[in-house]
């Protein structure tokens, strides 16, 4: 356990000790403060402080994702373009073992990140707004609430999308590829839906763009798919199968990859 404890750390100072790293962590500090002055000098002083948190958080949200999306591509492929791999797999440490600590501290990452938003869009806002009660953001819960279930589902997204993007970085060791197709889940997937929607076929529900959206549900909603009633247990579930199907693929791949040339 103590070596593994130290895998994951040498990956998370790998992680740490680039410059890119804090430059991201830098958007994620100073974007909320910025956006909520320039929304009270524009006239918005009566704006609620928790819509501005949700506003600000749907923002910082796709941020992280790409920035997590960039850090698990170079994760892996980073390895093999470098040739750095070779100086892994020559230590006491299994193939599995070496993968599964850049996945934790991938994961590590995101979490960081997405609690700094959490509090940096809670002081902004604190102290810009206040935090009066908004009666339009959630029905039948407080605003605190409403945030906690935003940011768990948000999260959960974020951990599908990038597990993605970590596997086609395994696979292919093309981070360019993985970072790209990422993006491609973010940008494209409300379209994918709206189209899928369109096709009067059972098979839809089990599409992974169609669940990506977990938002949906928080106001009792019946999910993110047009004209196809669903629940949070159903969407969890459909993530949960790509989400293994994702692992099970890299790790597969990983294992058996030469690395000799």
């Amino acid at each position: 356990m103590g070596n593994f404890m130290k895998l994951i750390q040498n990956e998370n100072m790998k992680i740490y000790l680039r410059l890119r790293t804090w430059i991201m962590l830098g958007f994620i500090v100073l974007l909320p403060p910025f956006l909520s002055l320039a929304f009270y000098l524009a006239g918005g002083e009566n704006m609620s402080g928790w819509s501005m948190v949700l506003i600000e958080s749907r923002i910082l949200f796709f941020l992280i994702t790409i920035f997590t999306v960039v850090v698990a591509a170079d994760s892996v492929a980073g390895e093999f373009t470098w040739g750095t791999i070779k100086l892994l797999l020559i230590r006491p440490w299994s193939r599995s073992t070496i993968l599964l600590s850049k996945y934790l501290s991938t994961m590590l990452f995101a979490l960081f990140f997405t609690v700094v938003a959490f509090i940096m869009t809670l002081l902004a806002n604190l102290v810009v707004f206040g935090f009066s009660t908004d009666a339009n953001l959630a029905a039948g819960m407080t605003d605190v609430a409403y945030i906690w279930k935003f940011y768990l589902m948000e999260f959960v997204t974020l951990i599908i999308i990038v597990t993605f993007g970590f596997t086609m970085s395994s696979a292919f060791r093309s981070g360019g590829l993985a970072i790209g197709l990422s993006i491609f889940f973010l940008f494209a997937g409300n379209l994918i839906t709206g189209l899928f929607a369109l096709a009067n076929k059972a098979w839809v529900k089990y599409v992974l763009f169609m669940h990506l959206d977990l938002t949906s549900y928080i106001n009792g909603g019946n999910g993110p798919i047009p004209n196809y009633p669903t629940t949070l247990g159903f969407s969890l579930a459909v993530l949960a199968v790509y989400f293994v199907i994702f692992n099970v693929v890299s790790w597969t791949v990983f294992r058996k990859r030469d690395v000799a040339a």
